[in-house]
């Protein structure tokens, strides 16, 4: 059967192997335990090996560069408006423990890569792998396939190395990276994550009492009421909803409707008994207010309550409201009867709570009426274009443009020291990242797109990379020994050591924030969500944006370095 397959598809349509061994790595990748995943990457890359060492087809090299330039490009694209806020003061404390850990975990590598004797390929393997990042497998193998004095069957020999030792140290790696930051080190320091995210929930929002604080409860209700105690008989639209704005809740009348006819919306409308009139409001408040008590018994009105609603996102980008907290905008007098229902931070969604300012390039969700929602969204910034359709040329510019910096090379000890043009392409999706998050008119990637390059793009070449170091695994496996998982395992505790030890008695960040800077300073998704599972809250997030981020720039360079270091 094998024979078969090998003869007869694999060898004459190696495309056919790849696609395979992708659909395989995504079901291996399913494989969860609570919050950790197997992962996609690692379950290609693997997959990959297995079916390569069984099949020994190689696949040309160009195939896994086109997709790996295309990953790194989405990756800076992704994170480039947080890898330069970062840079700001008001991140600064992120952004240092971030290059705390990633040095450390640079340092140790190289230390005991050094100890071991590994080369330059088994090196940048337990890099990648220790601190569970990816990307170096690629940047390595540019790296290598640039140092002079090395034969093509050496130089294949150390780029197969890379993704062993990756394979071997990254899944031990990332559980106990997860491990270590949920429950390891808040039972060592006796701190309970749940209790203290919460009371931290509390702190970042005031009042405490305010009704539409609490994760959940956010929810924006329509109700329609006919008009029939004195309290609301003979007042306006807006002196109504001025009234209750002073009272802390947030009900807006949006349409009322009077001897069967529905009336233009006015704010000036005088209401009148019999009239029926269309509510919406956050729920807590409309339980608060008790309409019923207050304006009379609830109306089954389908055409009044069928009225044109919208949710527009919208990029900050307006100088006048950048810098305000959710809780300041929405006080705002063009945000009457409008939402904010979720904000995007980086492509993610982001915990945000009332404290939380706005910044350069957020993506803001506003619910609402339609026209109240636009006008709204104008004074906030640029609305998100709809369009499914990427703007290739913003993005084949981008990678072009990035590959052409990365080229060129200085000489230092007799090696070519360069960005290479999958560095290059990094760069400049950081920068068309932040070019399009301070315009958003321009460069639209919809998240299919950024999917497909980030996701998929990595997931291809890490399968490429797989089958051709496939013939080779069982060796390399043995040249590496048990010395390979036993320092790797190593090697990703003891930054995330250093990181909290600098966090926690010099920076004095909050336990919870703590826990999510360290899991963006060693790039590990896994551990951002056993800690979020561990907190019962998205509060550790709050700390996981900058650093990973900027993490994922550096370690991603790493992967050079310690090839260069190893020489």
């Amino acid at each position: 059967m094998i024979d078969f397959l090998n003869r007869n598809i694999f060898q004459p349509h190696p495309e056919l192997l790849v696609f395979i061994t992708v659909a395989l790595g995504f079901l291996v990748g399913k494989v969860r335990y609570k919050a950790i995943a197997f992962g996609a990457v690692t379950g290609c890359l693997v997959m990959g090996l297995l079916l390569g060492a069984q099949f020994k087809v190689t696949i040309d090299g160009t195939v896994k560069n086109l997709f790996f330039t295309m990953f790194l490009f989405a990756l800076g694209y992704k994170v480039g408006p947080q890898f330069f806020r970062g840079l700001r003061k008001d991140g600064l404390p992120q952004v240092v423990n971030a290059v705390v850990v990633c040095v450390t975990g640079l340092l140790v590598c190289w230390g005991f890569a050094a100890m071991l004797g590994y080369g330059p390929g088994l090196s940048a393997g337990l890099l990648g792998g220790a601190l569970t990042q990816s990307a170096v497998i690629g940047v390595a193998q540019d790296a290598i396939g640039n140092l002079p004095g090395l034969s093509s069957g050496q130089v294949k020999e150390q780029e197969n190395l890379v993704a062993i030792g990756y394979a071997v140290c990254y899944p031990l790696g990332t559980i106990l990276c997860a491990m270590l930051l949920a429950n390891v080190l808040p039972r060592l320091y006796r701190r309970d994550l749940a209790a203290e995210s919460l009371a931290l929930a509390k702190e970042l929002d005031a009042p405490a009492d305010n009704p539409d604080l609490s994760e959940g409860y956010y929810e924006v209700v329509l109700r329609a009421y006919k008009v029939e105690r004195p309290d609301i008989v003979g007042r306006t639209i807006d002196d109504f909803e001025n009234q209750q704005r002073e009272l802390g809740r947030r009900l807006y009348i949006t349409g009322v409707r009077r001897a069967g006819t529905v009336l233009p919306h006015d704010q000036q409308t005088t209401l009148r008994e019999g009239d029926v009139v269309a509510m919406s409001a956050i729920r807590g408040d409309l339980v608060t207010y008790d309409a019923r008590t207050h304006i009379g018994g609830e109306a089954d009105d389908v055409e009044l309550l069928g009225y044109q609603t919208e949710s527009l996102h919208v990029v900050a980008s307006e100088k006048a409201q950048l810098g305000k907290t959710i809780g300041e905008l929405r006080a705002e007098p063009f945000m009457v009867g409008v939402y904010v229902d979720k904000v995007y931070r980086a492509g993610s969604e982001f915990p945000y709570r009332l404290a939380t300012k706005v910044e350069r390039g957020d993506t803001l969700v506003l619910t609402g009426p339609k026209r109240l929602v636009d006008p709204a969204g104008a004074e906030i910034g640029k609305p998100v274009p709809t369009s499914f359709a990427t703007d290739m040329v913003w993005v084949g510019l981008g990678i072009f443009l990035g590959g052409c910096i990365g080229i060129p090379a200085l000489t230092a000890g007799g090696v070519p020291i360069s960005l290479s043009t999958s560095g290059g392409a990094l760069i400049m999706g950081l920068v068309f990242g932040w070019i399009r998050g301070k315009y958003p008119t321009y460069g639209n990637v919809p998240p299919g797109a950024q999917w497909f390059m980030d996701t998929l793009g990595l997931c291809l070449f890490v399968a490429v990379v797989g089958i051709n170091a496939g013939p080779s695994f069982t060796r390399g496996l043995s040249t590496a020994g048990w010395g390979l998982l036993v320092f790797g395992a190593v090697a990703t505790v003891i930054p995330l050591l250093v990181g909290f030890a600098v966090g926690h008695y010099i920076q004095k960040i909050r336990f919870p924030i703590l826990m999510g800077v360290l899991a963006g300073g060693q790039t590990t998704t896994a551990a951002i969500g056993a800690i979020n599972e561990e907190s019962k809250s998205q509060v550790p997030t709050l700390g996981y944006t900058i650093p990973y981020a900027v993490a994922n720039v550096l370690l991603t360079i790493w992967g050079a370095v310690i090839v260069l270091l190893h020489h």
